[in-house]
């Protein structure tokens, strides 16, 4: 059984969904500065905001002036929570002011009230993919130690404002994916002939830092905040048995833990300083860093799951199958979505093992979903049966890690509870939401919002605590 005050919920990204991108003083962020894509082209990360180019974000769904109307929704499904990111430039807009810009400040305010007078729990993400773009231009964004500084001033204004209002908090989202496309998490930009793992392992560094007295300032503002790491969980299998291919998926997995260890641990494993050793790595850091990431360590672990990976020492071209920020050779016995990310409820159920078993502490899975076209039918209904079908076998196998396996879990927020921009495509095709919005993928729509059938499956699921699905 799960705990009684189990956090049901959905997760949703400042901005993806908030659009008024300039609006009441927000300054410009680098996911403002992403273009639109699709399954076959990736976006384009502009140097500023460039005429001619269709940018999604900008608009997202509008919840920055829908938001009651949504939480309204979010509260007719029951949800306990609501995991949310603060738009960093939206309180700082140029990430080094002195001063804090008080409308944005106040629209969360009025988010959490909003929230709070539904008794929904909100769980903020500080970072989650956006940056303010002035410090991209003017400091080269996490390549520069400063900032650490102005992370943490954010971090404390933020907290304190909200003390009260905010118990969960997260500090980077997915915070692993800096080594793989570091230009959406951070706003880097490569330059060619570069050493691209030495930029994007110091970066991680103070990000680690930063995480850290994030952490710290907390526990200094309300020792009852609980302030956990993001890390996205790609679970892998060695394509064989073959000895080879095991090694391949511990060097695989490796990468990722490479995060997790620093921020629940508080310390670089062995592991990792041979790695930097192995590569050639010089990285900036000090005993002082080492002694605030040994002092701040998180509290829970919070992560996204949705596809596993197969992991190969055979590099031979194969066939490939996509998956969140990660791609892999296919899995012949998994079957896959519209847009090619493996459906695998059991590799939840291994995800929550491996991490527990790593780390003992309590794990909140704070991103899960099915992203897919949805069709309105005659009479205005969306039977989306696909992605009641995905989340009841993720939600299955999460109980068996729970009431057979031990694991400790706080939470499930799936991802998107409501339509919102796609982070990979930019699409609004690509569909995760129990609400559908009118916009396609061109920004044309009413914006009107409508119920699918998946809403009503997630209220009876949390109205039974996962007993009914």
């Amino acid at each position: 059984m799960l705990k009684k005050d189990f956090l049901w919920g959905g997760a949703l990204a400042a901005n993806q969904c908030e659009g008024a991108y300039l609006e009441d003083g927000k300054g410009l962020s680098t996911a403002d500065c992403f273009t639109a894509g699709n399954v076959h082209t990736r976006r384009i990360y502009t140097d500023g905001v460039i005429e001619g180019n269709y940018y999604p974000n900008h608009k997202g769904i509008d919840f920055y002036h829908r938001y009651k109307e949504d939480v309204a929704l979010f509260a007719e499904m029951g949800f306990k929570c609501l995991r949310i990111s603060i738009a960093w430039s939206r309180i700082y807009p140029n990430g080094d002011d002195e001063v804090p810009n008080e409308k944005g400040l106040q629209f969360y305010d009025n988010l959490f009230a909003e929230l709070l007078k539904y008794g929904i729990e909100p769980v903020v993400t500080l970072s989650h993919y956006e940056t303010p773009y002035a410090l991209v231009k003017n400091y080269g964004s996490w390549r520069n130690r400063k900032m650490i500084e102005f992370f943490a001033r954010y971090a404390r204004t933020v907290m304190e404002r909200y003390q009260g209002k905010v118990k969960y908090w997260l500090t980077f989202n997915e915070i692993n994916t800096v080594t793989f496309h570091p230009e959406v998490p951070t706003g880097i930009r490569l330059v060619p002939g570069e050493n691209a793992r030495q930029v994007c392992l110091q970066a991680a560094h103070y990000q680690f830092v930063a995480s850290a007295l994030a952490v710290k300032i907390a526990h200094e503002v309300d020792p009852a905040m609980k302030v956990g790491m993001m890390l996205l969980y790609p679970t892998f299998y060695g394509e064989t048995c073959k000895p080879e291919d095991q090694l391949e998926t511990m060097f695989s997995i490796d990468n990722h833990y490479y995060f997790s260890d620093v921020q629940v641990r508080g310390y670089y494993s062995p592991k990792a300083r041979k790695l930097w050793e192995k590569q050639g790595l010089k990285l900036d850091i000090t005993e002082e860093d080492l002694k605030i990431i040994a002092e701040g360590k998180v509290g829970y672990l919070g992560f996204s799951y949705y596809n596993s990976n197969v992991a190969t020492s055979n590099k031979s071209e194969r066939a490939m199958m996509g998956g969140n920020v990660l791609n892999s050779v296919k899995n012949p016995y998994l079957k896959e979505s519209d847009w090619g990310w493996p459906i695998d409820p059991i590799g939840l159920r291994l995800a929550l093992n491996n991490l527990y078993d790593r780390y003992q502490i309590p794990l909140f899975i704070v991103e899960n979903g099915l992203g897919q076209e949805d069709k309105i039918n005659e009479d205005g209904t969306i039977d989306d049966d696909y992605r009641i079908d995905y989340l009841r076998k993720h939600i299955e196998a999460l109980k068996q890690a729970v009431d057979e396996d031990g694991v400790d879990l706080m939470g499930y927020t799936p991802w998107g509870p409501i339509d919102l921009i796609s982070m990979g495509t930019g699409e609004m095709r690509k569909r995760y939401g129990f609400i559908y919005v009118d916009r396609d993928s061109d920004g044309n729509g009413t914006l009107n919002r409508r119920k699918k059938k998946s809403f009503d499956w997630y209220r009876e699921v949390i109205a039974s605590n996962g007993e009914k699905l």
